[in-house]
């Protein structure tokens, strides 16, 4: 429909926003277009077509190659290359038992992009699982996701149903001699059992904790069988590079890393949401046009990427194109695909610290390095943070961070220092400030916090002694020209740096340093 059919002058397509109409959406291509729970409407937009032309028209080792040859990476984290891993798997078709499992444990702090494919286009992962199943020689398969995403498991229970109904799963589906089951697994919420091999401890039905590697999970996985494990933006490419060519997928992205990616976009942002732009994207452009920008007129001073497990991008990276090695040359990585702005209120010790309390906590504590070594790391943060840091403080920081990277035994540990090191690389002024100055340049970290009334500028009015929780502001024998009230003080050994002096203060006399 035109603007002058509609008769007005706004846009009459979510394409034309600023928003949408630099991004290309494949993973989420039918999110938000299609009824996630009519399997009718999944097949009028091309779906199953793929599985049917694997099943009719392509060996199993075609197939893989078609995924080797469209550069498919793993949309999970690592990057590893999907057709790979597939290969990996395919020996002894028929002889051996295997497994397709899906990782929908979708962890991290602000990242919902599984959790939106699975809600808007769960046919697509079913496809993709049975496509995986048929070329590796898998009669069955589980998907893996939060108990926590509860519409997610819904849609994804009744579309399981309606591929059976329609014998989509099952035994010869497509009148062929094919056999392919899915199960779902529900997670209890442990960031651990996002790491392959202990999501596939959890599957078992024992504690989620990892398992030393190798054997990889292609040669023993899931029940000591042959698995395979994609998270679901891997899957959700599969059928349109099936039925679009690996050609085409290839043409899109950069040269190392194909097609596009998926980022939940959020922080010090003016456009929140779901963003999917092709590889090699800059940050630039999703942050200034995609996003809107940082609001309130604040300068953008970084942005995190890959969750916990990443680190954090300064300005002077903002023209980096987007990829799996860009990224990791940067000292940060893709994740799944989080995507936290931040600006220059933000702290990037505190910032730091936030990210290593998470692992902390997320910890399975099965290796010493990764249980015992990121508390000693938050041990020193907090001092740091505290205002009785020393210098020597970084290069313990440095010291120990780089022996977790090294010597745990899985994901979690191996990058829960990357938060500590990057900002330590790009940011390491603002550490020397909280040790030296004994100073929050930004103003975050409470204990460092200074709140101070200028006397020129107090009226005397008194509403911040009125609302000082720990009635620590006094009026002092000074009054200034013009004004007819003496000013008010700070008392600083008793003030609890809350901020509800300069909150309630109308006449801009309280500055926080």
């Amino acid at each position: 429909m035109s603007e002058k059919a509609c008769g007005t002058g706004v846009q009459t397509s979510l394409n034309d926003t600023v928003f949408y109409k630099t991004q290309r959406r494949l993973a989420l291509r039918n999110c938000g277009i299609i009824d996630p729970e009519s399997i009718d409407e999944y097949i009028a937009m091309d779906g199953y077509k793929a599985l049917g032309k694997v099943l009719t028209e392509m060996t199993p080792d075609g197939v893989i190659d078609e995924i080797l040859k469209s550069g498919l990476r793993g949309r999970g984290g690592a990057g590893f290359p999907t057709g790979m891993k597939w290969k990996f798997a395919s020996g002894n078709r028929g002889n051996v038992q295997k497994y397709v499992c899906c990782n929908a444990d979708e962890g991290d702090p602000g990242a919902f992009m599984d959790r939106s494919v699975l809600e808007g286009d769960p046919h697509a992962v079913i496809e993709a699982m049975a496509i995986a199943a048929y070329a590796i020689g898998s009669d069955q398969g589980y998907i893996y996701v939060r108990a926590e995403y509860p519409i997610a498991v819904k849609r994804l229970q009744i579309a399981i149903e309606q591929a059976k109904k329609y014998g989509l799963l099952g035994k010869n589906i497509f009148g062929t001699d094919f056999n392919f089951d899915l199960s779902i697994r529900l997670g209890a919420g442990a960031f651990v059992c996002g790491e392959e091999t202990a999501l596939m401890t959890s599957i078992e039905g024992n504690r989620g904790e990892p398992r030393p590697r190798p054997p990889f999970p292609a040669i023993k996985g899931l029940f000591g069988k042959p698995t395979i494990l994609n998270n679901v933006e891997t899957y959700a490419n599969i059928p349109q590079i099936i039925l679009n060519g690996a050609d085409w997928f290839a043409s899109i992205g950069t040269e190392k890393s194909k097609g596009t990616k998926v980022f939940a976009l959020g922080g010090k942002i003016k456009n929140t949401g779901l963003v999917e732009v092709p590889m090699g994207t800059t940050l630039r452009h999703i942050i200034e046009e995609i996003g809107g920008g940082i609001p309130n007129g604040k300068k953008f001073k970084a942005a995190q990427t890959g969750g916990p497990s990443g680190g954090c991008i300064p300005a002077s990276h903002i023209d980096t194109p987007i990829d799996y090695d860009n990224l990791l040359a940067i000292g940060s990585m893709m994740g799944s695909g989080g995507l936290i702005v931040m600006d220059e209120d933000n702290c990037m010790v505190d910032i730091a610290r936030f990210f290593l309390d998470f692992t902390v906590d997320e910890s399975c504590g099965k290796c010493t390095p990764c249980r015992v070594g990121t508390k000693r790391l938050m041990e020193i943060l907090d001092k740091i943070i505290s205002g009785n840091g020393e210098m020597e403080d970084l290069d313990r920081l440095e010291e120990l961070a780089n022996y977790i990277k090294s010597a745990s035994l899985c994901g979690l540990g191996q990058t829960a220092p990357n938060p500590v090191l990057s900002t330590m690389r790009y940011f390491r002024d603002e550490y020397i400030a909280h040790i030296v100055d004994k100073k929050c340049p930004a103003g975050v970290c409470k204990k460092l916090v200074r709140y101070e009334i200028d006397p020129e500028k107090c009226i005397g009015c008194g509403m911040c002694a009125k609302n000082c929780p720990a009635s620590t502001i006094v009026r002092t024998n000074y009054t200034a020209p013009g004004h007819k009230l003496a000013s008010m003080e700070i008392k600083q050994e008793n003030c609890v740096k809350c901020g509800a002096c300069m909150t309630n203060c109308k006449f801009n006399a309280i500055t926080k340093g």
